[in-house]
């Protein structure tokens, strides 16, 4: 049926996959780092110029990796805001996703347009830090002049399919990469140019949303260009998630994010509705506290990292023997508690050993991202099979207590680079004109079994903590 590639463009590296159209097998592999200097004082990310995005995709296209290529997909890191000018240039170098600089500028629109819930309404999602829209605004309070040339805005995604195209007149996106800027509806399918102008000041051109198995156009040469998409939409897809499935990511923070018939607007802002690379939605709930937590008992304990925690934490038995700790380290964003701190409950003197406090650090975490999930199944979200993600999916004290607390199947995905593969599988659907049915992502599955009352009984006893500690955290949403 042919040879397609999906290329992700990371923070830090491009992957580029080359597979078969029809079965989704990988031919061959490219990587290259990206020429980037850390950010100022080292504490936030560099301004990139999208320039290394293209010279670390040419690099790890290298040696005819691309050879008999009829079509390539674009997987790109979220919420990079690129500003262009009425020529196509850069304004400014692309600001990147974590961007602690736009803080101020998120609190600022969330006042201009009346608060939290008319955000949620307007557009699926609360301004945050990391949101093109709270970009645009940094920009105008912090660069006028750069902001008032601005005459395009696009995202690292779009910005590289443009490029790949021979920078066309024609600029597009997806819906998966929309539904992140802040100024994109995935309940309505539109923008909200009012947006736009209310944080930049002017308006200015946005990129035509193209529908899943659309192409965004074809090169000289022929090679078919599929519209694209964010990072996340591209792993779910390339892991091969469908309704009824939840991702559980853990990073130093976590998420939770399901596949969903449609979008859903969340007046406490716990829910951000993003739209997936299929044409359906992926609504997500953040913590703030995931393997941060495990690190903190770590050193905390005096051992050498998380996975020495994982296996004194085995020592232990499902409860802890009563010890229960609320992992909200940094505060924490579900429930909505800022300013808050963790919370160590239960102590005795039975209780108060090294491997019953490891075990609680685990057990805590994935109470924390317990939580999280009830949020969207309190609104009517499915969710029959977990796919955990991160390298702490690994440890032992994870896989021991996740299907119990979780209450469902586990699935743990062998390492892929799953972005990619997403990618790749888009790019079959626009050069094939259907969607691929690739075999899903390998992975180990694991079962809650008989331990599920167990499971059930560690989760209340850290929701009762929880409810003494921080009564009615949870009660604007009903979980």
């Amino acid at each position: 049926m042919g040879i397609v590639a999906g290329l992700d463009s990371s923070p830090d590296f491009t992957r580029i996959v080359v597979c078969d159209a029809d079965s989704g097998a990988v031919l061959k592999q490219g990587y290259a780092p990206h020429p980037l200097e850390s950010g100022e004082g080292g504490g936030r990310p560099a301004d990139v110029d999208p320039q290394a995005w293209l010279l670390s995709l040419g690099e790890a296209a290298g040696g005819g990796l691309l050879e008999g290529v009829q079509a390539i997909g674009v997987s790109a890191q979220q919420n990079a805001l690129v500003p262009l000018d009425s020529q196509g240039n850069t304004v400014r170098p692309a600001m990147p996703g974590g961007d602690k600089r736009t803080q101020a500028a998120a609190a600022d629109l969330i006042d201009r347009l009346g608060g939290r819930e008319a955000w949620a309404q307007a557009v699926g999602c609360v301004p945050q830090a990391m949101h093109p829209v709270t970009k645009l605004r940094w920009l105008a309070r912090n660069e006028p002049e750069a902001a008032q040339r601005v005459a395009l805005v696009l995202q690292a995604h779009d910005w590289l399919v443009w490029q790949l195209l021979g920078r066309p007149s024609r600029r597009t996106t997806d819906r998966g990469g929309a539904s992140g800027t802040g100024y994109w509806s995935a309940a309505s399918g539109s923008y909200r140019p009012d947006l736009v102008e209310l944080a930049l000041g002017h308006q200015a051109m946005l990129p035509e949303v193209l529908g899943p198995g659309d192409a965004a156009g074809t090169t000289p040469e022929g090679l078919i260009i599929s519209a694209g998409t964010g990072e996340t939409m591209a792993a779910a897809f390339g892991l091969g998630v469908r309704q009824g499935d939840a991702v559980v990511s853990l990073g130093a923070s976590g998420s939770v994010m399901a596949v969903h018939h449609e979008a859903l607007a969340d007046p406490s802002g716990m829910i951000t509705s993003l739209a997936d690379a299929t044409g359906m939605h992926l609504p997500v709930v953040h913590t703030l506290n995931a393997v941060r937590a495990l690190r903190g008992t770590a050193d905390m304990l005096g051992l050498s990292g998380i996975e020495e925690l994982s296996d004194l934490a085995m020592k232990s038995t499902p409860g802890s023997h009563g010890l229960v700790m609320l992992p909200y380290l940094e505060g924490e964003k579900t429930p909505n508690l800022p300013h808050t701190a963790g919370t160590l409950s239960g102590l005795r003197r039975e209780s108060m050993k090294p491997e019953h406090l490891a075990r609680a650090a685990f057990e805590g975490m994935l109470c924390g991202l317990g939580d999280a999930m009830d949020v969207l199944r309190g609104r009517g979200v499915e969710v029959r099979r977990i796919f955990l993600l991160g390298a702490a999916a690994e440890l032992p004290a994870v896989q021991a207590a996740a299907p119990m607390l979780f209450g469902t199947q586990v699935v743990v995905p062998q390492p892929a680079d799953y972005a990619a593969l997403g990618a790749a599988r888009q790019a079959a659907w626009a050069l094939n004109g259907q969607l691929p049915q690739w075999q899903g992502a390998a992975a180990q599955v694991l079962e809650p079994g008989d331990e599920l009352p167990v499971g059930q009984a560690v989760r209340q006893q850290f929701t009762a903590v929880r409810e003494q500690t921080h009564p009615g955290a949870f009660n604007s949403v009903g979980a």
